[in-house]
């Protein structure tokens, strides 16, 4: 019986080694690194458009001496840059 549970937890031992080994060497697919990039993109495009939109419609809607839209855009850029930091710092933390 004592042998049985020997060979068991070598074997546990032995597939938890595998396992470890398998995650610190993993290979990303093309796949992943496609959505990766689209991930990034995304994160990047939606704050500009949304403040593109906005700034967009807050200068029709009140015109003045400031381009909101510009103002805006320039926000959504920087919020955009963070965001993908963020995503990217995120995925890279995983590993």
């Amino acid at each position: 019986m004592t042998e049985r549970r020997d060979s068991e937890t070598e074997t546990i031992a032995r597939k938890a080694q595998q396992m470890e080994k398998a995650r610190k060497h993993r290979r990303e697919s093309v796949w992943y690194g496609l959505g990766m990039f689209g991930l990034v993109g995304w994160s990047v495009a939606v704050p500009i458009v949304a403040g593109t939109a906005l700034g967009l419609w807050i200068d029709r809607r009140w015109p003045g001496e400031l381009s909101w839209t510009l103002a805006l855009l320039l926000a959504g850029a920087v919020l955009g840059a963070i965001n993908a930091w963020y995503w990217v710092q995120r995925e890279g933390r995983d590993d």
